[in-house]
């Protein structure tokens, strides 16, 4: 049996969606980009929100656009995925770990305040899994040190905190979702900025575009921008896809609770543990179904061999994986830039060591469950 990691949910109504773009005069800057951006700020309760071509990008024009450069700090996590730390390099401003959360793998808003200094310009959260950080915390601690809040949310469209969404301006001045093929939602490639601060998305909207301004003159620039457009075939498809989020975020969930009830029997004393939903997250929206291995291995060096004899058996088996997520401090750039070594965040390290992502999407079958449940646990009892 070939049981994918992931796949994107995809109907008929967003192969006409695409299809009537194609038969238009737009491919680029027309009305579907407007209709798509209006859709996600209504879905979230923002003011404004602004179409790129993906996660990273938003994340960009967002430190750019609050002037964090060279110099600056900005406080954010090591366990993500690298564009969160790297959209602070493209400003010559410097990335600023602190460790995470055991149970969520977010950043841990008690380590925060001792990160700051005169030099931090802002905080960045990231909501790893689709699991918003603790957030409120956050935005407390920013308030009180005059900080700006850019919290990642691409992997959390959907998602509630306390009953506010994530990516809502209770929480942030602003924030970004993105929409790769194994997102909630999906555009192919893209993103969305989300503000209610009309200077902000005013610039970001210049940023993306050239750097022109709001006069539309095709060949009069305003700004040192790029060319971070999200074209209308992509918007399309988002638009489409925005239409049954709500479908779409269930579907997962059913997925994520036929998950938990079948790896909850296994013992244990494998070493599995189960993604932690913390009770102040009032919506989970799944992005990835990340489970632990090897916790009762004493040595890190015993762990990542469990963790990759498990990963090995699933994929002989035909079942997709990865490990979910790498450490930042730990990729070679980072290491050889700013002199990170193993040791400096332990909590991120022991997740980086023992986290798999184990096929999720929503047209996953309970027998297809069932096969990476049998596979995992018999995985589980050979390593032990």
């Amino acid at each position: 049996m070939q049981v994918h990691l992931s796949r994107p949910d995809i109907t008929d109504k967003e192969i006409t969606a695409v299809n009537e773009v194609i038969r238009s005069p737009f491919l680029a800057l027309g009305p579907k980009m407007l209709q798509f951006e209006r859709a996600v700020a209504e879905y979230v309760g923002r003011k404004h929100a602004i179409a790129v071509n993906s996660g990273t990008s938003g994340l960009h024009l967002l430190v750019r656009t609050y002037d964090i450069g060279e110099g600056d700090e900005v406080i954010t996590t090591p366990f993500s995925f690298i564009a969160s730390s790297n959209c602070i390099l493209y400003e010559r401003a410097k990335p600023v770990f602190v460790d995470v959360e055991a149970d969520t793998g977010n950043i841990d808003p008690e380590l925060i305040e001792a990160a700051i200094t005169p030099r931090t310009r802002a905080i960045l959260p990231v909501d790893a899994f689709g699991q918003p950080a603790r957030l409120d915390r956050i935005r407390e601690i920013a308030r009180r040190h005059g900080l700006v809040v850019i919290e990642d949310a691409c992997e959390a469209i959907g998602s509630e905190y306390k009953g506010k969404k994530a990516g809502s301006g209770e929480f942030s001045d602003a924030a970004v979702f993105a929409f790769y093929p194994n997102k909630q939602i999906t555009t192919g490639e893209g993103g969305m900025i989300v503000t209610d601060d009309d200077d902000v998305a005013r610039l970001c909207r210049s940023l993306r575009n050239q750097g022109r301004g709001e006069s539309g003159l095709w060949l009069s620039h305003e700004e040192l921008g790029y060319n971070y457009r999200m074209d209308e075939l992509s918007a399309a498809l988002g638009l489409a896809q925005m239409g049954r989020i709500e479908e779409i975020i269930a579907r997962r969930e059913r997925v994520a609770a036929m998950y938990r009830e079948r790896l909850s029997r296994i013992p244990g004393s494998l070493g599995l543990r189960l993604p932690f939903v913390a009770p102040e997250v009032t919506r989970m929206s799944w992005f990835v179904y990340v489970i632990r291995v090897a916790i009762n291995e004493p040595s890190p060096k015993r762990q990542a061999e469990v963790r990759e004899h498990v990963m090995s058996r699933l994929q002989e088996a035909g079942i997709g994986c990865r490990p979910y997520f790498t450490p930042i401090h730990l990729q070679p750039f980072y290491r050889k830039r700013f002199g990170f070594k193993e040791g400096d965040f332990p909590v991120t390290e022991l997740l980086g060591r023992t986290s798999i992502a184990i096929p999720f999407h929503n047209h996953l079958t309970e027998e297809e469950i069932d096969y990476v449940a049998a596979v995992l646990e018999k995985a589980l009892e050979v390593a032990s």
